[in-house]
């Protein structure tokens, strides 16, 4: 059982961005999630990606179902939207007010296999749910979302009230602390860096940490919380990139 531990600020664990992840960065966070091939072209070069290696990444990246081309335009696929649409909900995550109760996942199906077991999982997980045991998920229902597709025929889903108090069972569940002190040298690590690609390998992994925060209420959270400072940051720099990138249609 993961259990919330007081931790001093980390370093930051930057990912290097290849050709591909520079596409990708830069389509997840267009609206709609295309660009003609000059505009990217343009948009790839701050980034230190030269016109024969895009089109190298672009051709593979048709080839394996990231991308569609059409005509003289290239759009994520279906797979990526999705991938699109829980970004936007990281930085913009729909909310409602919490009156006390809480979501309840029990897992009921039998004889599946580990792929399956890991494929649940990461879909809950995605959900922003937490395993208190297993087979056992929970989180305040404070959020205005779908859960898991055909999770009806793996799990039964409960409203529930526990006994133990709320802020001591969400320490339990979540790292809060451990992903405060990440989002706190991420913000930090932002307000350092000048170079282009240093600043969008940075906001991606401010993305990928956006996607891990649990959204709790504001009663369950640590005192100084980073998550509102640490999306206005990412609001920021897509304004940022909308100097260099063309936004057809609106932004997140």
């Amino acid at each position: 059982m993961r259990r919330n531990v007081s931790v001093q600020p980390v370093e930051v664990d930057l990912r290097p961005l290849s050709a591909r992840s520079v596409v990708l960065s830069l389509l997840l966070g267009v609206h709609p999630p295309e660009l003609s091939a000059r505009d990217l072209v343009r948009a790839v070069e701050p980034f230190g990606v030269g016109g024969s290696t895009l089109r190298a990444a672009l051709s593979r990246m048709v080839a394996a179902g990231d991308l569609r081309r059409m005509e003289t335009r290239y759009r994520l696929s279906d797979r990526l939207l999705a991938r699109q649409l829980r970004q936007d909900e990281a930085v913009h995550p729909h909310t409602r007010a919490w009156d006390g109760d809480w979501e309840m996942v029990v897992i009921t199906a039998t004889g599946r296999g580990p792929a399956e077991r890991a494929e649940l999982r990461a879909r809950l997980t995605t959900a922003r749910l937490a395993e208190l045991r297993e087979g056992v998920w929970l989180r305040p229902a404070n959020l205005r979302r779908a859960l898991p597709e055909r999770l009806e025929e793996v799990a039964q889903h409960y409203t529930a009230r526990p006994d133990r108090p709320a802020g001591e069972l969400a320490a339990v569940l979540w790292p809060l602390d451990t992903w405060s002190a990440s989002a706190r040298s991420l913000l930090s690590h932002a307000g350092r860096t000048r170079r282009p690609a240093d600043r969008l390998t940075t906001f991606a992994a401010v993305v990928r940490h956006l996607l891990a925060d649990p959204v709790l209420p504001s009663d369950l959270l640590p005192r100084d919380w980073p998550g509102a400072e640490l999306r206005d940051a990412y609001r920021d720099y897509q304004e940022e990139l909308a100097d260099t990138v063309p936004q057809h249609g609106h932004r997140a």
